[in-house]
């Protein structure tokens, strides 16, 4: 039993990043890093999910749910930083845990987390999928559905979706100084796409539409804010690339805590807008905000907020597809899962085989799954590894109180608590078919780490 819950110790995390053959180019500065938190959670959430959530489960009580979700992503990512400038290497909760908690626990986590960054891609590229099939329809061009919906939704293959992750594959392999320039252009697209709707949104306002507030009761608020918690998912990834971040120990609390005030301010105007604008009945559609445009007679505020989301969503794809590389890249490194999955390319310093295998699998769930189906698997995914991070840094406090922290989470045990009781309500308020398909992800990775990560893994062998 002891061997499952052998711990690596700081020291060890910070020496295994600097070995030559593992060590990746630090290349991303503050500012790239807050665009990185901006890029991997602004996208299906704020385009998409508000009107879905709010016709089917909040009503115009989907803004409470925003902000409660908001509340709850603040305190956690309090602890990820407090983590992270203890520990400022690849991995994010995946490191976190094995410091803390041990080997079984931290396989749980990165099991975990390579299921939710790879989901989020995956269900950011429907949604972008969505956007694009709309758009040419505006123009006259009208793709078969058997080409552009899944299974599920009455077709065959989402073709868009796939050629979506294909560019952005091509663009996480090329490096990570590229990959930020690119996560940039992308998600400054998207910040003034959200600016824009926000500035002509305003005037078009009927407070009628907000009454009733919460037509499906407050637990339908509560379920709201389980589901919207997607929006804020993808935030922790930043974590994975701290091995390529300048000076990670002052960039990381500047980028967060900005990154995720700056988030959660964007998400709450966005809904009391789109709420204001048209009856939340009607917004069960794949691009609501650029419907509520066209609704009040701004067809061209619905076209050019097209595009621009059609750009913004790239980033996302791009941010969580390279935090899933970056979760793949670290478990293969210690060991739990084959070497060669960690090789990294000489010249451009990216784990390539990781690249292509999480894009892979990204394509396949993109091309055939339907975007509900997704966002609900990512977001169990995404809360319990918040809620382990939580935990880790609140057990880290106590026993090794030593250890160097350039930021400390005020007044932990409330914040920590409020974070830890936050995410399992949030966990409880999700379907239960969502219970049952995580479960069996779950159960697949214990027979892996079972028949080759316990025997493989590097403390294993040290020892």
């Amino acid at each position: 039993m002891s061997v499952l819950f052998r711990k690596k110790s700081i020291e060890e995390a910070r020496a295994l990043a600097d070995e030559k053959t593992y060590q990746l180019k630090r290349e991303l500065t503050p500012l790239t890093l807050m665009l990185f938190v901006l890029g991997a959670t602004i996208g299906a959430g704020i385009f998409i999910l508000p009107g879905t959530v709010a016709a089917l489960h909040a009503g115009p009580g989907v803004i409470v749910s925003f902000l409660l979700s908001g509340l709850i992503t603040i305190a956690v990512g309090l602890a990820y930083v407090e983590f992270a400038s203890m520990a400022p290497v690849a991995g994010s909760a995946y490191t976190y845990s094995y410091i803390a908690l041990g080997e079984i626990i931290a396989w749980i986590v990165g099991w975990d987390l390579l299921f939710e960054f790879t989901v989020i891609t995956s269900t950011v590229s429907v949604g972008w999928s969505g956007y694009v099939v709309e758009l040419l329809k505006t123009i006259g061009i009208e793709l078969p559905t058997a080409f552009t919906r899944d299974l599920v939704s009455g077709g065959l293959i989402n073709v868009p979706a796939i050629l979506g992750l294909m560019f952005v594959g091509w663009i996480a392999q090329s490096g990570i100084k590229q990959s930020g320039r690119a996560n940039a252009v992308f998600t400054w697209t998207k910040i003034g796409a959200i600016l824009f709707f926000i500035a002509v949104g305003v005037f078009h306002i009927q407070p009628e539409h907000y009454t009733p507030f919460t037509p499906y009761g407050w637990q339908g608020v509560l379920t709201g804010a389980a589901l919207v918690f997607f929006a804020y998912t993808g935030f922790d990834g930043v974590t994975t690339v701290l091995e390529e971040v300048k000076r990670p120990e002052r960039s990381i609390p500047i980028a967060m805590i900005l990154g995720l005030g700056l988030l959660t301010t964007f998400y709450v105007i966005v809904a009391i807008v789109l709420l204001g604008m048209v009856p939340y009945t009607e917004l069960n559609v794949p691009d609501p905000a650029a419907y509520a445009l066209v609704q009040v007679g701004l067809n061209w505020g619905g076209a050019l907020l097209s595009v621009a989301v059609i750009f913004g969503l790239v980033a996302t794809m791009l941010t969580n597809g390279l935090s899933a590389t970056r979760i793949l890249f670290a478990m293969s490194r210690d060991g739990l899962l084959p070497e060669a999955l960690a090789k990294v390319d000489e010249k451009r310093r990216v784990p390539l085989v990781a690249t292509y295998l999480v894009f892979a699998a990204a394509i396949l769930m993109g091309g055939f799954l339907s975007i509900d189906e997704l966002a609900q698997l990512a977001n169990i995914g995404g809360l319990s590894a918040f809620f382990l991070t939580t935990l880790s840094v609140m057990i880290m406090r106590r026993v090794r109180p030593d250890a160097p922290r350039t930021f400390r989470v005020p007044a932990l045990p409330i914040v920590g608590t409020f974070g830890l009781i936050g995410t399992v309500a949030l966990i409880l308020s999700l379907p239960r078919l969502t219970f049952l398909r995580f479960a069996i992800w779950l159960v697949l990775g214990l027979v892996i780490y079972f028949a080759y990560g316990v025997r493989h893994s590097r403390l294993n062998r040290s020892t």
